[in-house]
């Protein structure tokens, strides 16, 4: 109940700009560097989550900022490519430090301490300082209003998963589990193809109008329906024969219904076919 509010919570405060700093290449970046550091798979996805949700603020308070610069004086004015430019300058700084973060709530796991993200950067040629990089972190938190520890989609399925087997659905649990956060993965780094394929089911038509995509995003964010299509579609591979009671269940626990999941199902079932088709 609790995560199913956040959600609700998070998706009525959508800014338009949501998921725009979670496409494949950062999202890819993030996961390798993950792996590289030996983190759990809770920290890689908070990272996601962290990143995209500074780096919009950032941007709001960028624009804000120069907006009123404008306004007071007209004769200096800043184009959005400066803002651009300035992102990106300290971007990769920005996703180390999110990276770092996360590792940081996971008290239980390893911790990416300051040396191994400063030996990262200058394998980069970044020069970076430990001072620079306390100031980058420090840069996020108050951006995010210290506001860290949100919610992930691992998550939401790792306690459906819970749910599922409470309720009596005997299914097989550890390989379930592997599989469904090997198929997370798979939906965080092919998203938008998943996601284009999903609308154009939804509406029943190849060419979505801007109108169709805008409205769409509070589907693209709802970190319910990626759970609940992510452990439908494992089921749907590993134990074909439970997949219409845990859709039924799955329906009960989360109010989503059966239609809904099922086309996504068959959205990441048919990205992974055509991914592995030669």
């Amino acid at each position: 109940v609790h995560l199913a509010t956040e959600n609700e919570q998070y998706l009525s405060e959508l800014p338009e700009q949501a998921g725009y700093f979670k496409e494949t290449r950062i999202v890819e970046f993030i996961f390798l560097l993950s792996e590289k550091w030996h983190l759990d798979q809770s920290t890689r996805y908070q990272a996601v989550e962290l990143l995209e949700r500074f780096m919009i603020k950032q941007v709001e308070q960028m624009c804000d900022v120069r907006g009123n610069a404008k306004g007071r004086d007209q004769g200096q004015r800043s184009s959005w490519s400066s803002v651009r430019d300035q992102i990106a300058n300290t971007f990769v700084l920005r996703l180390v430090s999110c990276v770092q973060l996360a590792s940081k709530l996971s008290l239980h796991y390893s911790r990416v301490t300051s040396d191994t993200a400063l030996k990262f950067l200058q394998s980069l040629k970044y020069s970076y300082t430990k001072q620079e990089l306390l100031e980058s972190e420090l840069a996020v938190l108050n951006t995010l209003d210290f506001h860290i520890n949100v919610s992930t989609p691992l998550a939401y399925m790792e306690l459906l998963l819970e749910v599922l087997a409470y309720n009596g659905c005997l299914l097989p649990a550890k390989p379930l589990h592997q599989l469904c956060v090997q198929l997370l993965d798979f939906c965080y780094l092919t998203r938008e193809t998943i996601y284009d394929t999903l609308l154009k089911i939804a509406i029943e038509n190849s060419t979505p109008s801007k109108l169709q995509i805008a409205k769409f995003l509070t589907v693209k964010e709802d970190f319910m329906l990626l759970a609940v299509g992510v452990i439908s579609a494992g089921v749907f591979i590993l134990s074909p024969r439970h997949w219409e009671q845990v859709v039924e269940h799955l329906n009960c626990i989360t109010g989503i219904t059966p239609q809904s999941i099922l086309e996504f199902s068959y959205a990441v079932v048919r990205r992974i076919v055509g991914s592995t088709t030669p």
